[in-house]
């Protein structure tokens, strides 16, 4: 009897980068809309002026190094890494911070070292944190969410807050936002303030944050999405999110009072959207079976540490970034088995 031979490449239709980030792009698209809903169109103005940096960022990049940008350009990994960027900054960010972020989420911690497949850290997070620590009073001006304020942000309204300052509206910062659900319970904690009072306040939901929670919701419907089709494998967010809650839960188990629910740390800030969309990404994540059990492990207990004892009120972006420099070594400690190996040996 004889068999068809092919030559290599024998995997064909595969998932090739262009479809990958479209199909994360696509996954975002709930949670995206959640946000939207909640924090009004602030979070799409943020999209588009992140992308459009992005964009040319990545064009002028691969021109200044003689090649051709427009394969690149064309695979959208660079429109994701500014999508998930967008959506972890404030909805009324100046303009010109988003582009800041952008271009040095690109243009640094990408093409610098190479471009895509190259880089050490998480792009977006790498940005994130310049931003946070370049700038703390703008990153963390939240908008409170429609549900309790009572108005979502025009476009109108997003575009003067965005390009000419809260002034614009004749507002004041503090009169157009508000403490996120981490930050507000990270301040009345330090007043010496118990869980049972914390949570009279109007700004609390099942779990967490109103309006925060859904938009957790959505984000996990989109990560359960990737899931089904491949796009990432289980092992990262259910590690980490195991993880926080397990940590959080042994804390919660010993006084209540001064530490909240495990489930409010899943949805009062980006641990769901870290999950399943920043710590999964393959470049700079965890790539054996065990190591990524542990690499989305140790995500998690950083996260709590950090928000519990750290300078930040949430602390996805500085977890992952840590876990990216762990990533190699866990990875040379996790290798499978050699099939047929004994003891460490080959023979």
């Amino acid at each position: 009897m004889q068999f068809p031979v092919t030559s290599s490449p024998h995997l064909q239709g595969g998932n090739h980068v262009q479809r990958v980030m479209g199909l994360v792009l696509l996954a975002l698209l709930p949670g995206t809309t959640a946000l939207w809903w909640y924090f009004g169109w602030g979070v799409v103005l943020n999209i588009a002026i992140a992308d459009l940096t992005a964009v040319v960022s990545e064009w002028l990049v691969l021109r200044l190094r003689g090649r051709d940008p427009r394969a690149t350009v064309a695979d959208l990994s660079a429109l994701l890494t500014a999508w998930l960027l967008a959506l972890a900054l404030p909805p009324l960010l100046p303009w010109w911070q988003t582009v800041l972020g952008s271009a040095f989420a690109i243009i640094i911690v990408k093409q610098l070292f190479g471009g895509l497949g190259f880089n050490p850290f998480n792009p977006a997070m790498a940005a994130y944190a310049l931003l946070l620590i370049s700038f703390p009073a703008d990153m963390t001006h939240w908008l409170t969410p429609a549900i309790l304020s009572g108005h979502s942000v025009t476009l109108p309204e997003a575009w003067q807050a965005i390009f000419h300052g809260p002034a614009a509206l004749g507002q004041t910062w503090d009169a157009v936002t508000g403490a996120t659900p981490l930050d507000h319970m990270r301040t009345e904690l330090s007043q010496n303030h118990m869980i049972s009072e914390i949570r009279q306040s109007l700004v609390w939901g099942d779990f967490g944050g109103r309006g925060w929670e859904w938009v957790g919701n959505w984000f996990l419907l989109g990560g359960l999405f990737l899931i089904w089709h491949g796009v990432i494998s289980w092992r990262i967010p259910f590690g980490m999110l195991t993880a926080l809650l397990f940590v959080a839960g042994v804390f919660w188990a010993i006084d209540a009072q001064t530490h909240p629910f495990p489930a409010f740390h899943l949805f009062s800030g980006g641990a769901i959207l870290g999950a399943f969309f920043i710590a999964t990404d393959p470049v700079t994540a965890s790539t054996t079976p065990r190591g990524q059990l542990i690499y989305g492990a140790m995500i998690g207990v950083l996260v709590f540490i950090i928000r519990s004892w750290g300078g930040y009120p949430d602390a996805v972006a500085f977890s992952v970034l840590l876990m990216n420099m762990a990533a190699p070594t866990i990875d040379y400690y996790t290798q499978p088995q050699v099939f047929g190996a004994k003891d460490g040996n080959d023979g």
